[in-house]
């Protein structure tokens, strides 16, 4: 995945601006129209994926953030820009063990159907804890995304709860696994919600994405 420099600026602005929460859909019939270009973010529970979008905002309520894994079982849908120029989808956290089995099975259909059905969904970021790497569940969503044909970017989260050299490895071994996949992008971003880390970067990723 490029990442131009000269994104960087457009996307700051962009994000500075109007962002505003439209609407949660438990199921495929309360989506929304599909009138402007989504990007999606999927991870595991507790991977930091609302703190991480409460940051990419720069915003502190904008996603819930929970200590209570799986606590986002719906698709969020915010509208950013104004006029509106894309949308962030909020996925359900993934691999939550205590999670009732129906409830995993009604996730699964949710998100596959979403995946597969979604003509405006441009790219989907995947986000893996830089502490633990690709775990067996986040293998599961990626197959989802190959299968459907979603192009998508692995994003280290938490990057600053790990040293250098343990950062540079777990990059390194994500980078492969990426290159190994039909759908993914073999570029690496790494983050850090408290530190800002890659912030810019993933903003401009987003905006590279909706083209």
């Amino acid at each position: 995945m490029t990442d131009p420099s000269d994104l960087i600026e457009p996307a700051r602005k962009l994000f500075a601006g109007p962002i505003a929460f439209l609407k949660s859909a438990p199921s495929l019939e309360h989506l929304p129209g599909a009138d402007a270009p989504e990007v999606a973010f999927a991870g595991r529970s507790n991977v930091g994926k609302s703190s991480l979008l409460n940051a990419l905002t720069n915003r502190n309520g904008l996603a819930r953030t929970s200590n209570t894994p799986g606590r986002t079982q719906e698709l969020n849908f915010f509208d950013v820009g104004e006029p509106l120029q894309l949308r962030l989808v909020d996925m359900p956290g993934y691999g939550f063990a205590k999670a009732p089995k129906d409830m995993v099975k009604k996730w699964r259909f949710v998100v596959n159907d979403f995946l597969r059905g979604r003509q405006s969904l441009k790219r989907a970021f995947v986000l893996i804890d830089s502490r633990h790497g690709i775990k067996p569940v986040d293998v599961e969503i990626m197959d989802m995304l190959d299968a459907a044909a979603v192009s998508y970017v692995v994003v280290l989260t938490k990057a600053d709860k790990v040293k250098a050299t343990e950062l540079a490895e777990v990059t390194e071994r994500t980078a492969d696994a990426a290159r190994k996949r039909a759908a993914a992008h073999p570029d690496i971003i790494a983050t850090s919600a408290e530190g800002g880390l890659g912030l810019p970067q993933l903003r401009a990723a987003i905006l590279d994405a909706i083209g």
